[in-house]
């Protein structure tokens, strides 16, 4: 159901701090000036063995300015919520930019954006976690780590619940004003077991993904079926402790939405950022090998490859109404019938490359941090007519099933990677053929991309994604989503990762 932003966020004295540090910025010269107040309650429970070893409960209230004088951004920030601050910040902010504007090689300009009179958002979800009290959470995630552990060959269990409540007000020199808030949640449960006879120790977690829900997303009435996935993870856990080693080669692969997600997130979302497109950004990353000069040539997969950049869906971890420089949230395509087509922006980024407006990737993670271009919500489009899971399986005489992420690698320019997995099930004639294990899928991203034969109907697609993007320097992080069909994809190298770790 619908929220109202907290009025407790209202009573703030939101728009006499934002009047005094434009009103200040103006009269120094500024040519372009914003505000930004955020409070940011973030809280973490985790759970071993059923029973409660961390509780964080944390929030981070500020403000900042940021300037554009004489071409060159100038950045400063406070947590002290008084007009005479708000003047001091908006000063230290030009003084920065005075400061910068030796150093600075290359004016800075601002894409146009509509102005949004004072204009609120917020994001989709029924239960406001933090309304619940922190015994009932526990006293949830004990019961599951229970149903775990009470399970035949369970060892130990982890259960983690990290939840996050956004809310910010922005206003800048244009006339443009935004009030928001937004929440989400990632909920997470692991189970450990190790197998006597082979000496074979390892773990299985749950595949509910992180959302941008409310406590709803817990209870009996949420869309993922919590009972169920409990239920079956013992089982599954037993029988990837006693699956065969896998033989290393090519194989066809079906993967699932629960792996396929975090492949889009770093071998095309963070490679279609333009800033990193363009060199400006390498940090945590690295540069990008999809460069501006290849957009509308690039073949970057399939013909069926439809990848779209998304600040609007539903439940989106990305999703928001105005991004932090004011720019309404969009939908877009990056890449388009395997050729890319576009890329994420910022304003800045939008106009020095020639773009008439950005497409509302500005974040910053905390008050005190800058907004830079950060990624959207970067999906993988199923076929509207598409195949089910199992009909994609049908076509699969030789191969493998992946489902589940796990850990990754991947090359400075977004290109030569591999990635495992939670489990594995071995294809034969069509159908499953029980799991296997030490299995690790490698390509370049063209030649995977390229792979792709076919994509899921809709009913396939699931919404996967994280809170914890990096980038920058210093760091910040970002919570982003990627939806994906299952897909089916040709001839992929297989590597064992026992036998390539030399044991």
């Amino acid at each position: 159901m619908p929220h109202d932003i907290d009025h407790d966020f209202l009573s703030l004295p939101l728009r006499t701090l934002a009047d005094a540090a434009l009103t200040r910025a103006r009269e120094l010269g500024a040519e372009h000036a914003d505000f930004r107040l955020e409070r940011i309650r973030a809280q973490n429970l985790s759970l071993r063995d059923a029973r409660l070893v961390g509780s964080r409960d944390g929030e981070d209230t500020g403000f900042a300015v940021r300037v554009i004088k004489d071409g060159t951004w100038g950045f400063a920030a406070s947590v002290v919520l008084t007009p005479a601050e708000a003047v001091r910040v908006a000063e230290q902010a030009v003084e920065v930019a005075g400061v910068a504007a030796g150093m600075n090689a290359e004016r800075i300009e601002l894409a146009d954006e509509p102005v949004y009179s004072d204009v609120t958002w917020v994001s989709a979800y029924d239960i406001d976690p933090f309304t619940i009290d922190e015994p009932d959470k526990v006293a949830l995630l004990a019961d599951w780590s229970n149903r775990l552990l009470t399970a035949d060959g369970v060892a130990h269990t982890s259960a983690t619940l990290y939840q996050v409540k956004e809310q910010k007000f922005y206003a800048d020199s244009s006339g443009t004003v935004t009030t928001q808030q937004r929440v989400r949640l990632n909920p997470t449960l692991e189970a450990f077991a190790n197998d006597p006879e082979s000496g074979r120790f390892d773990s299985m977690r749950t595949l509910a993904p992180p959302a941008g829900r409310g406590w709803e997303f817990l209870t009996p009435a949420s869309t993922w079926d919590w009972d169920a996935e409990l239920a079956e993870l013992p089982d599954l856990l037993a029988a990837k402790l006693k699956a065969p080693s896998v033989e290393a080669g090519s194989y066809d692969l079906v993967i699932d939405p629960s792996n396929l997600w975090l492949t889009i997130h770093e071998s095309i979302g963070h490679a279609t950022e333009l800033d990193r497109a363009l060199g400006y950004e390498a940090n945590y990353a690295g540069t990008s090998f999809a460069t501006p000069d290849k957009v509308n040539t690039l073949r970057y997969g399939s013909d069926v490859m439809h990848i779209t950049g998304d600040r609007t869906v539903e439940h989106g971890l990305a999703s928001i109404g105005y991004d932090d420089e004011g720019v309404a949230g969009q939908s877009w395509d990056i890449v388009k019938d395997g050729v890319l087509v576009g890329y994420q922006l910022d304003r800045r980024i939008a106009k020095s490359f020639g773009y008439d407006r950005s497409n509302g990737c500005a974040f910053g993670d905390s008050p005190s941090h800058i907004a830079i271009q950060r990624m959207a919500n970067v999906s993988l489009q199923p076929a509207a007519n598409g195949p089910s899971t199992d009909e994609l399986i049908g076509r699969v005489d030789r191969g493998i099933y992946v489902v589940g992420d796990r850990s990754w690698s991947i090359d400075m320019q977004r290109y030569n990677f591999q990635f495992t997995g939670q489990r594995f099930y071995k294809i034969e004639g069509g159908k499953l053929a029980g799991q296997l294990r030490d299995i690790a899928y490698q390509a370049t991203t063209t030649d995977f991309w390229g792979s792709m034969e076919a994509v899921g109907g809709p009913a396939t697609w699931v919404l996967g994604g994280a809170f914890n993007c990096g980038k920058a320097q210093p760091g910040q992080v970002a919570p982003v989503s990627h939806g994906c069909p299952s897909a089916l994809f040709r001839g992929v190298r297989i590597l064992n990762t026992t036998q390539e770790s030399g044991r």
